[in-house]
């Protein structure tokens, strides 16, 4: 009797052993901080986190990452999982890795023992921006953007059935973007233009301008007194201060492709950042001083002081010039 009892428990232990495959009950990725992407990070459109044997894929079309802190917005998984919207959980007999997800021609091993599909539901993101300050100058630059991504209401196909979950976090996403450098050309010249009513300095790549200046009172040909410029403030209709990037592949900015009314078709604006309307001796101030070169030669010294530029409907994305940023000189002589 003895011998059949421990001929039973042997076989009992055997058909319990594990063999290497991973039984899923519930999946949890909360604990992995960050996520990865297959190639570009920026434009990429399979993000993924991974454990040591489990993978959690989502899919969206390029751009569904929105680089600006807008209110939370919303996409729709496909009904059938397999369109642009997709949300997978896979679980393999061995260590996954990256190349496991993203290679072109995946290796053989380790191979899925279990998928779930998801089928229904909604996938929500909210994006904030992630602006570096420099405490020494009290500037800061916006570095990339974290997308917090969650899934509510969503169904799961999966080998057993039909599994929903009110609420499951996937985690974030970060994006890379390149800072803002804001670096003129040495000679650090000015260029007035009557087409938007006020002046700008540009770079290949950017151009930053003051339009609808106050340009007879801040740019008159008189010298300042020591420590006291003249100074405006930015408001909705006056003294309007505007950062605008290039879109890459389009071409460079040139005095012709800005100053004038009708735009030539190349270079292309890809971003515009509006200066913050000010407060009076705290934010958004435009000073000028002047000083006399020979008899007639004014030079006009145009400086940015705690000027905060901003984009979207909302405003909400924003990064700081700096206490004192330095616009440019202009040169006027006068008859």
């Amino acid at each position: 009797m003895k011998k059949y009892t421990a001929l039973l428990l042997f076989a009992l232990f055997l058909n319990g052993c594990d063999d290497g495959d991973l039984t899923v009950d519930t999946i949890n990725f909360e604990d992995i901080e960050q996520s990865q992407a297959c190639g570009d990070a920026a434009t990429s459109t399979l993000v993924y986190k991974l454990k040591t044997q489990e993978a959690l894929l989502l899919q969206m079309p390029a751009g569904s990452f929105r680089n600006e802190n807008d209110s939370t917005y919303t996409y729709n998984i496909d009904s059938k999982g397999n369109g642009s919207y997709r949300v997978l959980y896979r679980a393999y007999d061995g260590t996954v890795a990256t190349a496991n997800i993203c290679g072109t021609i995946p290796p053989s091993t380790p191979k899925i023992t279990e998928e779930w599909i998801g089928t229904d539901g909604v996938i929500e993101i909210e994006s904030n921006s992630n602006e570096i300050p420099n405490t020494t100058d009290g500037s800061s630059r916006i570095t990339g953007y974290t997308h917090s991504v969650i899934f509510r209401n969503i169904t799961f196909a999966k080998p057993s059935g039909i599994q929903t979950n009110e609420k499951f976090v996937f985690g974030n996403y970060v994006t890379t973007v390149p800072s803002a450098s804001l670096v003129f050309p040495a000679d650090q010249q000015v260029r007035e233009c009557s087409y938007m009513k006020g002046v700008y300095n540009l770079n290949t790549s950017f151009y930053l301008s003051i339009e609808n200046m106050d340009t007879d009172y801040l740019l008159q040909n008189v010298v300042t007194p020591t420590n006291q410029p003249r100074r405006r403030y930015i408001t909705s209709t006056e003294n309007m201060v505007y950062y605008r990037t290039v879109k890459s592949g389009t071409g460079t900015f040139t005095d012709a492709a800005i100053c004038v009314e009708k735009k030539p078709e190349t270079p292309t604006v890809d971003q515009t950042w509006t200066g913050q309307i000010g407060v009076e001796n705290k934010s958004g101030m435009i000073e000028v001083t002047t000083t006399v070169v020979g008899e007639k030669t004014f030079t006009h010294t145009i400086v940015l002081r705690k000027v905060r530029l901003v984009k979207g409907v909302k405003g909400k994305t924003g990064f700081e010039l700096g206490d004192s940023f330095v616009l440019g000189t202009i040169t006027k002589t006068i008859p």
